[in-house]
């Protein structure tokens, strides 16, 4: 079976299902057939029944009369007419017991030998005793008959009836079993079926994530196997170009660090005179340089820093934890910042639960929390609203600042771009919090945006509850 691809076990399973929908409408059809051809002979040997009865009556009376006249004119055509009405009705006995019918063997036998007995009587002297005994019997087995035909014919339709609710029983049956089992079949196959398909979908969710650890192996149809092994190929080749990445980040943080080190370690002899005293001039270069040096750290450091951000950003682990819980946290790490420049922090709202990574919104909320911090007033207040908007978890930033230029609203999350509206006491930033916190929305599945605000700026993060 694993030679067998993804679309032709599908269909196989369509027409296994088909296969047996089917056999039970043959098996129907069948019934139903039989049971009409019964009817039919039903119908059929009930009118001959009938008719070979009113044929056997009407001869009888025939019979009657012939015999009757006979007795008073001796005529001898009188009983050449009874032979033929007796022929005749013999002919409609032999119908009868051509039919099979139960109970008429011995009142059609019965009639044979009275009619046998009223031609012996008339055959001899007249007796009009005997032949009317013969004639009083012979009636009142046309009347049996009668009755015995009714009583087959009713005995017949309830036969037919009860196999009719017996065929309806057992198709009944039959309809139930064959959806029972073609559900049965489509569980089986789904379940199969499905089965690799969630597995490929766990492995690329894991290659999205950089999830490289674990090898993929995909059981089930032969050209899912190929994809799992083909993902798989691609697992690797992405683990060593992670690999690779890493190595690169050291080697280039080792090769900038170490001459920027040692350009520190220059300047800093510099301005200790070491070599010799300095003129106003030379100690303002100096002062130049090791201030650009530090700069220059920061810089490469941010670099390093976003880039180890950005690719982590993808390596979700996924809890639920309460969200409005989360931002107090994070409120009460950086309480020492926020109460330094005087400004005051509250927290508003509240959310469900929702699955996501904890660690990562928190570094959302901490660098939202950071930025609002360092463009606040003293005495300004910084507002977090948490709530849920249909199916996204909201959380909004809230602050007193000057807000952001409208120039600026387009760019403010790229990479180290600082805005001009900066406050003397905001300092010079490495202008990569908030690009980080839309690398790590963006890995949820969510949003950040800057909105609309009367006073200072309003920054607003969507995470959505399912993806």
């Amino acid at each position: 079976m694993s030679r067998i691809s993804f679309r032709q076990l599908l269909l196989l399973a369509f027409v296994l299902i088909a296969l047996v929908l089917s056999g039970a409408a043959i098996q129907g059809l069948r019934m139903l057939e039989n049971f009409a051809g019964q009817s039919h002979r039903a119908a059929q040997n009930a009118l001959q029944l009938t008719a070979a009865i009113q044929l056997i009556g009407e001869r009888s009376v025939d019979i009657e009369r012939s015999a009757r006249q006979y007795l008073v004119l001796e005529d001898a055509a009188l009983l050449e007419r009874l032979g033929r009405a007796k022929r005749e009705a013999l002919e409609a006995v032999k119908q009868l017991e051509g039919l099979e019918m139960p109970n008429f063997a011995t009142t059609l036998a019965s009639w044979r030998r009275t009619a046998d007995d009223l031609v012996a009587v008339l055959g001899e002297p007249a007796d009009a005793e005997r032949v009317g005994n013969a004639l009083s019997r012979l009636s009142a087995l046309n009347e049996l008959l009668a009755l015995q035909g009714r009583r087959a014919m009713e005995v017949h339709n309830r036969d037919l009836l009860v196999e009719l609710e017996n065929n309806r029983v057992l198709l009944g049956w039959q309809v139930a079993a064959a959806i029972v089992g073609s559900l049965i079949l489509a569980l089986l196959f789904g379940r199969w079926l499905v089965r690799p398909v969630a597995r490929l979908e766990r492995a690329i969710e894991g290659l999205g994530e950089s999830r490289f650890d674990r090898s993929i192996d995909i059981l089930g149809p032969a050209d899912l196997r190929r994809i799992g092994r083909r993902l798989d190929w691609l697992r690797q080749r992405l683990a060593d170009l992670e690999a690779d990445r890493l190595r690169v980040l050291r080697h280039v943080s080792h090769e900038l660090k170490t001459p920027l080190a040692a350009l520190r370690e220059g300047v800093a002899l510099l301005e200790d005179r070491v070599a010799g005293p300095l003129s106003e001039a030379q100690v303002e270069i100096v002062k130049i340089l090791q201030q650009n040096s530090l700069t220059l750290q920061a810089r490469i450091e941010a670099l390093l820093g976003y880039n180890a951000a950005a690719f982590d950003a993808r390596r979700l682990r996924r809890q639920v934890f309460s969200p409005r819980a989360l931002v107090e946290q994070v409120v009460r790490e950086q309480s020492l910042q926020w109460r330094s420049r005087d400004a005051g922090v509250q927290v508003a709202g509240s959310a469900p639960p929702i699955q996501a990574d904890p660690e990562k919104l928190g570094i959302v909320i901490g660098n939202l929390l950071s930025n609002a911090i360092g463009f606040t007033p003293a005495g300004g207040k910084i507002r977090f609203l948490v709530s849920r908007e249909d199916a996204a978890l909201v959380i909004e930033c809230l602050d007193d600042g000057p807000g952001v230029a409208a120039d600026d609203a387009e760019r403010i999350f790229d990479p180290f771009y600082q805005g001009t509206r900066r406050p003397a006491r905001a300092g010079s930033g490495s202008g990569i919090g908030l690009s980080i916190v839309r690398e790590l929305v963006v890995a949820h599945g969510g949003q950040v945006k800057l909105m609309p605000s009367e006073r200072g700026a309003r920054f607003r993060i969507e995470v959505p509850y399912e993806n």
